[in-house]
């Protein structure tokens, strides 16, 4: 059957952009993924002024995929290839040989390595980017590939903000680099001489402002890690001292409630009532003391009683209902009995049956986010009930080892919720990958408990946006965003040490060193500080001299070739700064070797374009801050969406 036109149209157009890439002299960067990652590291290749002036950026998708967010092959410049197998023919027709850099971005740990093994059998100095939540297998991977690799995970970067909106505190990041420990804190929780650089101002009329030019009103600060516990830390250490003794008859009437099923217990109580009715009968009748009336009636109901046919009729009667009741009171005891041991044996399966608790997070989803996030609740000492409707996901293996109880159910069901005790808990995660499973999840334990402190995940930005307008649950971030900074480092070499995330933005702190006879040799360090862009915090002399930190830095001191300058920038100034540590033009472009390579062998050859100058346009007119404001509410969306898209810096 003939290939429809249309069909035939779309591959024209894809594959024109191998003919086009013969002797461009711009970078070629190939990215396999279809999520919300792939599209903001794809995004911001496309978005980045490098030294070359710009990046040729080829996608690699799936021929048939729903995507669960921003959709990575509508971007407009990207070349796409579709093929549902990373395999030799799929790098081969996406020109991987002689690209500058490879990102591995499937949410799958041994597809990616198996694509990494393929890509390297066609080019071996391809440098490749993997995204992985073994820890244990990203390090055999690191020792595997021959190629430069680089192997990180989103979920380890974006637990730290979960924990830290559970916990109501700022994101627990800290880094080391150096000699020295800097951690993101309140200015309020830290000594004046600690702070290193101001982070963010907030304010609920403007929003946040990054890296502001008034340095002593910022809220958020880096500052010197001197021995003092975080604050997420001290949060958690409160909450645990704070939580309170076990409700022991509570405890009794929940195992009461679940040790049998409904419809028996009715029965129960049934017979129960009828043989109290009637024993408070015979009481009367007999004349005896209550203590006596309990003993006939229960001698009459368990054994039986010998016929006295002199008994007044209303006392035979009652004597013979009582032996009815008494018939049908031992089979439900049976029943009692059995019916409570099988369903004793299922809860402890499940995880259902649960002591009380208060104080404790509640995590929704143990995938690789939710997995990180209680990994690092149980490190600061805060109690984990976990719920997921799989009985062995991701993490559960962890949570045993962790002694975290697995509630295996639906979410949005309110006995679920119920059996993990989200009406006392501190706050609830919801961190599974389905949408509209967090949306019920979040809204059912809404009815339980109207105060209840939510940080919730979502896929679909508009959803996201939407949710937040309707039901004013709180403010969203993207986990893909703020990991997508560390990910774009790795895969353009730059030497990107830690992503801070601020609000709905992250703020990459990178090392930059300083080519000879770029636009920043010879000039002083003051031209490196940029009002909301750029921030200076260290100086590596060249030659490997001992690092001078921002305490010691005098703006008048001239930046000299191989000095490396650490900074903390939004994603432009990173741009901006990398494009003037550069080094200088050369007059003519260089034409990329035409043809096929062979053994993957031969690295490709660029030429920069004339390097712009410390007045970059494109950075001046970037305004320093504000975007979203700060809302009060008690709920926080962790969404896989950021909004801000026209200034994604």
């Amino acid at each position: 059957m003939a290939e429809p036109w249309r069909d035939r149209a779309r591959r024209a157009v894809e594959w024109n952009w191998r003919l086009r890439s013969a002797g461009d002299p711009r970078p070629h960067y190939v990215i396999c993924g279809k999520d919300a990652l792939a599209y903001y590291v794809a995004r911001a290749m496309l978005e980045s002024e490098l030294p070359v002036g710009g990046a040729r950026v080829t996608v690699v998708v799936p021929e048939r995929y729903r995507s669960n967010g921003p959709d990575v092959a509508a971007l407009r410049g990207v070349r796409v290839v579709r093929s549902d197998r990373l395999d030799v023919d799929t790098f081969e027709a996406a020109g991987l040989a002689g690209a500058a850099g490879l990102a591995l971005l499937n949410q799958d740990d041994v597809g990616n390595l198996h694509a990494a093994l393929c890509a390297q059998a066609v080019d071996q100095r391809v440098r490749q980017v993997l995204r992985m939540f073994n820890g244990t297998l990203a390090d055999g991977v690191r020792k595997l590939l021959k190629a430069p690799v680089e192997v990180l995970s989103d979920a380890e970067m974006a637990a730290p903000a979960f924990v830290a909106a559970a916990l109501n505190e700022v994101d627990p990041s800290s880094f080391q680099h150096r000699d020295k420990t800097l951690r993101v804190a309140r200015r309020a929780d830290v000594r004046p001489q600690d702070v290193v650089c101001a982070l963010a101002h907030l304010t609920e009329a403007q929003g946040v402002d990054l890296l502001p030019a008034e340095q002593a009103g910022a809220d958020l600060v880096l500052a010197e890690a001197t021995g003092q516990p975080p604050g997420t830390e001290v949060a958690a250490r409160r909450l645990v001292r704070a939580r309170r003794r076990r409700r022991p008859v509570a405890v009794l009437m929940r195992a009461v409630r679940g040790f049998a099923t409904r419809k028996i217990g009715i029965a129960v109580m049934l017979v129960l009532a009828l043989i109290a009715v009637l024993g408070a009968l015979i009481s009367r009748a007999e004349d005896v003391s209550p203590l006596e009336a309990l003993y006939l009636t229960l001698v009459t109901t368990l054994s039986g009683a010998d016929p006295d046919t002199t008994k007044p009729p209303d006392a035979q009667i009652m004597q013979v209902v009582l032996n009815l009741a008494g018939l049908a009171l031992i089979p439900l005891i049976t029943a009692v009995v059995v019916d409570g041991i099988v369903n004793a044996r299922l809860a402890l399966h499940t995880g259902r049956l649960q002591p009380a608790r208060v104080g404790h997070v509640v995590v929704i989803g143990l995938g690789n986010v939710g997995t990180r996030v209680m990994a690092q609740l149980r490190e600061y000492d805060v109690e984990v009930v976990a719920i997921d409707k799989s009985p062995e996901p991701r993490g559960a293996a962890l949570a045993r080892q962790l002694e975290v109880p697995l509630i295996v159910g639906d979410a949005a069901l309110p006995e679920t919720l119920v059996a993990a005790s989200v009406g006392d808990c501190q706050a609830l995660v919801v961190a599974s990958t389905d949408d509209v499973a967090n949306l019920e999840a979040a809204l059912t334990a809404r009815d339980l408990r109207n105060d209840l402190r939510v940080v919730l995940r979502f896929f679909d930005g508009d959803f996201a946006e939407r949710v937040e307008e309707t039901f004013a649950l709180g403010v969203s971030r993207s986990v893909s965003y703020l990991a997508a900074p560390a990910f774009i480092g790795a895969l353009t070499e730059r030497a990107v040490i830690t992503t801070i995330p601020v609000d709905r933005h992250a703020l990459p702190v990178a090392e930059v060193p300083v080519a000879a006879g770029s636009e920043l040799d010879g000039r002083p360090l003051d031209v490196v500080n940029r009002d909301g862009q750029v921030r200076l915090i260290a100086r590596t002399p060249a030659g490997g001299g001992r690092t001078i930190w921002w305490k010691d830095l005098d703006p008048r001191q001239v930046i000299f070739a191989g000095d490396r300058l650490t900074v903390v920038a939004r994603r432009r100034g990173l741009d901006w700064l990398t494009r003037q540590c550069a080094p200088p033009a050369h007059p003519g472009p260089v034409p990329r070797p035409v043809g096929p390579v062979h053994g993957g062998m031969h690295t490709p050859t660029t030429t920069p374009s004339s390097v712009p100058g410390p007045t970059d346009p494109g950075v001046a007119a970037s305004a320093p801050g504000a975007s979203h404001p700060v809302a009060p509410a008690e709920g926080v969306f962790l969404a896989d969406h950021d909004h801000d898209h026209r200034r994604p810096g």
